[in-house]
């Protein structure tokens, strides 16, 4: 099992905690990319998101890709997961920074494909907004012209969405990044098993986990192509006793209306298509991560990794506040005991 965890490029992760002492800066994620990596995590997703979704659209947030281009120069092993928004990006262009990210630091780079749901941000920057299924259609031509670009030269590819005219992107990236992505919609699991290489979910329990991790095999079977992997997110509260973690759980989800991410929240759910309802404590922590259940002692949460792991888990992304002290604790009492 691997343990990898969400920088947390807005200033942390709880929509009722407005200062939760991680500071939206590139000292405060780049210390922890560098420490992260001696307390054993593998990998780090930099959402991209140009507004803060956590604090409110007024809140400063980070820029995932100079940051991913920042971090890749200051890490050693850590693998860098960006986010990547095809509705935001030129695919033969991203295809060239990604390259070049990915020489930095060989090998390090992945990409998390994302679907656009966030309607009042396009919109404030300047950029189109699709619907749902329009956005998968897009997305399918965007990843056709990045692989093809990046595998070979005078790449030529002609499209509803794009067009690529004898394309030749050198220097090429020193291994071809890992294409990952996630979403629950038909449209989203037939475009990820055809042509991405790995898959993650939002939080759930493992009975839940395994039932779409045999569903996207088995699509991926009948499509005659490799395995995949399959990340899940999580909120980790490691505590002593099944009280402390209870006065943790009361702190962090006495989320209200009139917190400053409620409005994205409405407008999160109008622009995705899921499998289960959504509640409000499910929202208060992002990415449904109190649905994994990595919140108790260090034997229960341990055994609850084995149930994630039994049923085809690979790794995990983390959310802890505040993230330095909890990642350090986690490390401490789950990581170092596993491995």
């Amino acid at each position: 099992m691997q343990f990898g965890y969400w920088l947390p490029i807005f200033g942390g992760w709880l929509r009722n905690v407005p200062d939760e002492g991680m500071s939206t800066s590139w000292d405060y994620v780049r210390q922890l990319a560098q420490r992260s990596e001696e307390w054993g995590y593998s990998l780090t997703l930099i959402a991209e998101l140009y507004l803060n979704d956590i604090k409110g659209q007024e809140a400063p947030a980070l820029e995932a890709w100079s940051t991913a281009a920042a971090l890749a120069a200051v890490t050693k092993e850590l693998e860098i997961m960006v986010a990547v928004r095809p509705t935001f990006h030129n695919p033969a262009l991203l295809a060239k920074q990604a390259a070049n990210i990915d020489l930095i630091a060989p090998g390090r780079l992945s990409l998390n494909v994302v679907s656009s749901w966030w309607r009042d941000e396009a919109t404030k920057y300047g950029l189109h907004f699709e619907e749902h299924d329009d956005r998968y259609a897009r997305t399918k031509e965007w990843l056709d012209v990045l692989t093809g670009v990046w595998e070979k030269d005078h790449f030529t590819y002609e499209g509803k969405y794009y067009n690529v005219t004898d394309n030749v992107l050198q220097p090429k990236p020193a291994k071809k990044p890992f294409l990952y992505a996630g979403g629950e919609s038909e449209a989203a699991k037939n475009l990820i098993t055809t042509q991405c290489d790995g898959y993650v979910m939002h939080g759930d329990s493992p009975e839940q986990i395994g039932k779409r991790i045999a569903d996207m095999r088995r699509r991926r079977e009948e499509k005659g192509l490799p395995p995949m992997k399959f990340g899940v997110a999580g909120y980790s509260i490691v505590r002593n006793s099944e009280q402390e973690v209870k006065q943790e759980l009361d702190r962090i989800t006495n989320v209200q209306a009139s917190a400053a991410g409620y409005g994205n929240y409405q407008q999160w759910l109008a622009g995705t298509q899921l499998e289960q309802q959504v509640s409000l404590q499910d929202y208060s922590v992002s990415n449904r991560g109190l649905r994994t259940g990595l919140t108790g002692t260090p034997a229960q949460i341990q055994d609850r990794i084995a149930a994630f792991e039994e049923v085809g888990v690979d790794f995990f992304l983390l959310q802890t506040s505040p993230q330095l002290e909890e990642m350090q604790r986690f490390s401490e009492e789950i990581i170092n005991v596993l491995a």
